[in-house]
């Protein structure tokens, strides 16, 4: 299944109500069954529902045109958004597993038709959503893909946990389910804050070899050295690179040459803007890197 633009923004908005509808009813369903459980996964939806919308915003904001006040737009915005979410989810997580703890020891009563029946609509709500949005290249779309993914096998151990409940009697489940749902969303709000703090202090994106890549542009034909390098991330999925290339000395146009296959490296590696500056000797900028790094 292949997603045009189009289709691309409009399975995003149905998911993102569809996610945001649900975790009204888990919040709701929590309540009314007295499960914990859903409750978490509660936690878990609008997690995901933030991460869709994350997403989205992203697919929306690459769409702006820069200024002159903003040459890179607004892609930071989704960065900020993931680290305050993320954050206030580990929260979120330490008053459920408290809550979690004090059920364990009185394990009050639990209606487990009503969080069967929220736990059934929850996996049916995911694995359409997971239809919607597979197949795509976007790392974005991926990205939201593997959320949803998230989400479902949550709603699928809820279901397991109802219907253990209501053959076995033992209520424990419920709470060590929540704990679970817990430890999903702690592991995955870590990477979150992990990926948006290492994007905001600029460091080298993730995934992306600066030792291979180095190499890569100086077996260019033409290429002597490449120093004063800096590689770094604008967002989730916006690389940028800028770098001193010494190079034999050339014609205008074998320079232009060179430039293209510069930046053909550079794409294949992910990374979609540069600034490369060509000098016929290195220069004497005491602040390099480059081949200092193999």
């Amino acid at each position: 299944m292949s997603l045009n633009e189009g289709g691309i923004e409009s399975s995003f908005r149905v998911a993102i109500a569809l996610t945001l509808i649900f975790f009204a009813l888990e919040i709701l369903g929590g309540i009314f069954s007295n499960s914990l459980s859903l409750l978490s996964d509660a936690g878990h939806m609008f997690r995901d529902a933030f991460a869709l919308l994350i997403s989205y915003s992203a697919i929306r904001i690459s769409k702006r045109l820069p200024s002159s006040t903003r040459t890179f737009g607004y892609h930071r915005v989704e960065i900020f958004a993931a680290l305050i979410n993320s954050l206030m989810l580990f929260a979120i997580s330490i008053v459920i597993v408290n809550e979690a703890i004090k059920r364990i020891g009185s394990q009050p009563e639990i209606d487990t038709p009503v969080m069967l029946a929220v736990a059934l609509m929850g996996l049916a709500i995911n694995l359409y959503i997971g239809y919607k949005l597979h197949g795509n290249d976007d790392i974005n779309v991926k990205s939201a893909y593997l959320h949803v993914l998230s989400d479902a096998l949550s709603s699928l151990m809820i279901v397991i946990g109802s219907i253990s409940i209501y053959f076995t009697g033992n209520r424990v489940i419920d709470p060590v389910i929540s704990i679970l749902i817990v430890v999903i969303i702690v592991m995955s709000s870590f990477g979150i804050i992990r990926s948006s703090l290492r994007i905001l202090l600029e460091f080298t994106p993730e995934g992306i070899d600066m030792d291979m890549l180095l190499e890569s542009l100086e077996a260019i034909g033409g290429v002597v050295e490449v120093h004063n390098v800096r590689l770094w991330s604008i967002c989730s999925n916006l690389n940028s690179f800028d770098a001193h290339f010494v190079i034999n000395d050339q014609m205008l146009h074998d320079a232009e040459a060179i430039k293209g296959r510069i930046r053909q490296v550079l794409s294949d590696n992910g990374i979609q803007y540069s600034t490369i500056e060509f000098e016929c000797e290195r220069c004497k900028t005491p602040d390099t890197i480059g081949p200092s790094l193999h």
